[in-house]
């Protein structure tokens, strides 16, 4: 009760005229920012930032909050449309996603993708709202060997669930571990796959990587089937948005699984990306047909959406209750704190009570503004299909280099586009998996940092991760999933041999 009359209290100061429209210009300038692939949210709340100084802190953390919920959703719709990911975490949404939009459903799937993102952020909230000091609590168990584990059961995940052959499943993430490896060695200093290229030492952007294999590439196996998008005739008009709307609880299932996802990774510093991969492979996984998944599988959109955004909300709670920031914009955020006068951790909750409760409420709101925006803006969007791909070709291709040289404003990053971009379309026409690979470049290299800090704590004894029962339960599951593709061979060859006795 106490939790709820402070969240009232924090409607009554974040309900105002003035703070509404900080929401919806926030809002607004995230969905450009967010469609842009290689801005994302961290980059776009960092340029933002230096504007908010002159601003109160109530203020000024709201509209950052609001350019937050935008760049998300932002970086749905360029994945669903042209397979470009504006956003790392929106990865995992191209994967169904863009297959809907190419068979003239893209309205159906922005819809249900912005239906789902607003979902998780909600539960997010709610989650912040009633459960912060026990969530908090939970979060201060987490060390390096928990770390490795998450990180751990994330590439299991993909080897035992996914619908790929496991061999080739592991060729793609042993790619994505090099691919991270890339540059000087945080921790020895030595460099590493950089082949005498200076232009290799701060290692490989993710963004970049990702523009390549999936914008690039797409491009490419786009114009060998023939220069046309297949939904050129795709209805756009708001009735359509309607009855998705109505088709949209039928995922109920998906939506609280992947919620679930996503709030613990939030806390954990799993992250958005990590969270809609993980609920990807989980509704892959309990799907009746999994092998409609990558054609365009409604519940492939649902559940990385709702855990992307049900994880980037969660991720302010260790930010505001602990300092600890478990994701790039959150960090950029508690940042922005500092700058204001006001020292994240527990204190903040006593010390800066209208504050924090103010930033609380306005996440409810912001939320809602959110979805109602780009609600409104899914039949200009799906339209866009309608445009000839002679001419929405050339602008995609400039979209992605503009993108890829906005991350770190170096040239040698044109020729890694179409290095990637090749690569991309190779491992579609060979029937790789791109997904372990993004994955892999991702986490490669949080997941070694753990891996050394857990081995310096104990000495280089491997029993570390099974030193408490969070992180025993966590590897063990890990380890189930790894070799779950090798126990069903041997089920399988047994049979065979039972049947021929």
């Amino acid at each position: 009760m106490e939790n709820f009359a402070s969240l009232m209290h924090g409607f009554s100061l974040a309900l105002t005229s003035y703070h509404v429209m900080l929401m919806i210009v926030g809002v607004m300038l995230g969905l450009l920012v967010g469609v842009l692939p290689g801005l994302g949210a961290p980059n776009g709340v960092s340029l933002l930032l230096p504007l908010t100084f002159s601003m109160d802190p109530a203020s000024a953390i709201i509209l950052l909050a609001s350019m937050y919920w935008g760049a998300l959703f932002g970086g749905s719709t360029t994945s669903i449309l042209f397979n470009i990911p504006g956003e790392p975490s929106s990865v995992a949404t191209t994967f169904d996603g863009h297959p809907m939009a190419r068979k003239g459903e893209a309205t159906r799937a922005l819809t249900l993708a912005f239906m789902s993102a607003g979902f998780g952020a909600l539960i997010g909230v709610v989650l912040i709202t009633f459960l912060s000091s026990w969530a908090a609590r939970f979060a201060l168990r987490f060390s390096a060997p928990e770390y490795f584990g998450v990180y751990f059961l994330a590439f299991a995940a993909f080897i035992g669930m996914g619908s790929a052959s496991p061999f080739k499943t592991i060729v793609s993430m042993m790619l994505g571990f090099a691919l991270g490896a890339v540059g000087m060695d945080s921790v020895t200093g030595s460099l590493r796959l950089t082949f005498g290229f200076d232009q290799l030492l701060p290692g490989i952007s993710f963004l970049v990587a990702v523009i390549g294999l999936f914008g690039i590439g797409e491009l490419l196996v786009t114009m060998e089937e023939g220069l046309a998008f297949n939904s050129v005739a795709t209805r756009v008009s708001p009735r359509e948005v309607g009855r998705t709307i109505l088709e949209w609880p039928r995922y109920w299932v998906a939506l609280l699984r992947s919620s679930a996802v996503g709030c613990w990774m939030g806390i954990t510093p799993g992250g958005p990306t990590a969270a809609s991969f993980m609920s990807y492979g989980l509704a892959q996984r309990w799907s009746r047909r999994p092998e409609e998944f990558g054609e365009g599988r409604p519940e492939g959109v649902v559940s990385p959406e709702t855990a992307d955004h049900a994880a980037g909300t969660c991720a302010m709670l260790p930010m505001l209750a602990l300092g600890v920031p478990s994701s790039a914009t959150a960090a950029v955020m508690m940042g922005g704190l500092m700058i204001w006068g006001l020292n994240p951790g527990p204190m903040l909750f006593t010390e800066q009570h209208d504050f924090v409760w103010a930033l609380i409420a306005s996440m409810y709101l912001g939320n809602v503004v959110a979805v109602v925006l780009v609600l409104m803006t899914v039949p200009l969007f799906a339209a866009i299909l309608r445009i000839p791909f002679a001419i929405i070709g050339p602008i995609i291709v400039a979209v992605c280099f503009i993108g890829a040289y906005s991350v770190n404003s170096n040239a040698f990053d044109f020729w890694l586009v179409l290095v990637f971009g090749v690569v991309g379309y190779l491992f579609k026409k060979l029937d790789y998996p791109l997904a372990p690979l993004v994955l892999a470049m991702v986490l490669g290299d949080k997941a070694e940092d753990a891996f050394r800090q857990a081995m310096i704590m104990s000495q280089g004894d491997l029993t570390v991760f099974w030193s408490n029962p969070l992180a025993a339960t966590i590897m063990t599951a890990g380890l189930l999933l790894l070799f779950m593709p090798l126990v069903s061979f041997g089920v399988r060859r047994v049979r065979r041999l039972s049947v021929k006795s």
